[in-house]
């Protein structure tokens, strides 16, 4: 499976209807294990219900999934109803675990991420914006995974390695085309990091942006809906698109780069090399310049920033209503291209978002056409700051989540 279809097939968290044919075997296995991982434990009853699978196909397939130390099943307690209680089937989680790295501007992130979503161990160390370069990068995630496998269940099978970077991805080779807020171009960063880390499990690189929508949609406020616009702002902004359920990731996976829609011609250079991108005008550095902060702050500055915003500190209000007005702006113009249910805003645009939602929404209002903005609603993150984290740990455990018994053939429990 490419890494391109991985991604896609990683949105789906809708339950399928299985097939009742046995040449279709490894996919009711995967329908059931999905259930289970997104939705928690459920007895054998719920699964029928759920998947339109016989209750001895469940009860079969179930089976096989304990055999393979992937569930395990216990008898529910009685609720006084006549019969026996159906059995509960339960992901079996410290024992299939995947690691998920965050690589952002200021900061590394390393989790372990157990099977159903449950975070075994996380760790995140901030990091100088002068140290940023490839090398020093892997160099730090190498050491930071260490650490947290050391925290593991040693016999625990590693099913695969999920990274988001701040950078436009090319997901056919797991290379970094640009990440101008890293000062990267043309990194084979996921052959790199893989050779470092040795050849445990195989390392998927994604765009940050697209792996916190990823897990907004699939654990987060957004889960259930099919059309989603997610806009992630640091110090740059990035986005993921979801249309009817599946993801829109472009020829080469460079789709949702919206904080280089040009919308200021008048405005600041970008890192990019362009002038007047959307980041520029939203992202961390533009909102701290505005109140009279270094544009280099980081996240200490941003706090000052909303702790004056909450004492009604007159630069810091204005500076906020400078960022609502440029937020409404850019979104308004991304409604009347996706016409999306929902808005997620992650990272510093979430955290933002009591002190700016009016304003945003009388801006989308004055600027988006009427018929595409009727249902719209602007949301912050669920998932805060961790959800590229999390979306990373979902990418690799879709591969186990496709073809369960097929995938632990290839997934050694040596670290």
């Amino acid at each position: 499976m490419s890494a391109v279809s991985t991604t896609r097939a990683a949105f789906s968290s809708t339950p399928s209807t299985g097939v009742r044919s046995e040449t279709v075997r490894s996919a009711n296995l995967a329908i059931i294990l999905r259930e289970l991982h997104f939705h928690g434990p459920a007895s054998r009853s719920e699964l029928v219900a759920r998947t339109g699978l016989t209750r001895s196909a469940i009860g079969a397939l179930v089976g096989e999934l304990v055999k393979a130390d992937l569930v395990s099943e216990q008898r529910a307690a009685s609720d006084g109803s006549p019969g026996r209680p159906s059995p509960v089937a339960a992901p079996v989680v410290e024992r299939n675990v995947t690691l998920a790295v965050d690589v952002a501007v200021d900061s590394l992130a390393v989790a372990a991420v157990g099977l159903g979503g449950v975070v075994l161990h996380a760790e995140r160390v901030d990091r100088p914006r002068e140290r940023v370069a490839v090398d020093a990068t892997i160099d730090d995630i190498v050491a930071m995974v260490r650490r947290v496998e050391a925290a593991l269940d040693p016999g625990c099978r590693i099913i695969g390695i999920g990274v988001g970077v701040v950078g436009l991805v090319n997901r056919t080779d797991n290379s970094v085309s640009i990440a101008p807020n890293l000062g990267w171009h043309d990194v084979a960063f996921g052959a790199r990091l893989q050779h470092a880390l040795g050849s445990r499990a195989d390392v998927l690189v994604s765009n940050d942006a697209d792996l916190a929508a990823l897990a907004e949609v699939r654990r987060g406020v957004a889960a259930g809906i099919r059309d989603v616009l997610y806009v992630w702002g640091e110090v740059g902004v990035g986005g993921g698109l979801v249309s009817r359920g599946e993801p829109i990731t472009g020829a080469a996976g460079f789709a949702g780069e919206i904080g280089h829609v040009p919308v200021n011609p008048d405005g600041r250079p970008c890192r990019c090399g362009s002038v007047g991108c959307w980041e520029t005008e939203v992202g961390e550095g533009a909102l701290l310049e505005r109140s009279g902060r270094s544009p280099e702050g980081g996240r200490d500055a941003v706090d000052a920033l909303l702790a004056d915003a909450d004492a009604g500190v007159p630069s810091a209000l204005d500076a906020l209503a400078v960022q609502a007005r440029w937020l409404g702006i850019g979104i308004a113009g991304l409604i009347n291209v996706m016409n999306p249910s929902m808005v997620v805003l992650g990272g510093l645009l979430g955290r933002v978002h009591p002190y700016v939602s009016d304003q945003v929404t009388a801006e989308i209002e004055r600027r988006a056409l009427e018929s595409s903005r009727r249902g719209v609603v602007v949301v912050p993150s669920a998932l805060g700051g961790d959800a590229p984290l999390m979306g990373a740990a979902e990418l690799a455990f879709e591969r186990l989540l496709a073809d369960p018994l097929g995938t632990l053939r290839k997934v050694s429990t040596s670290r």
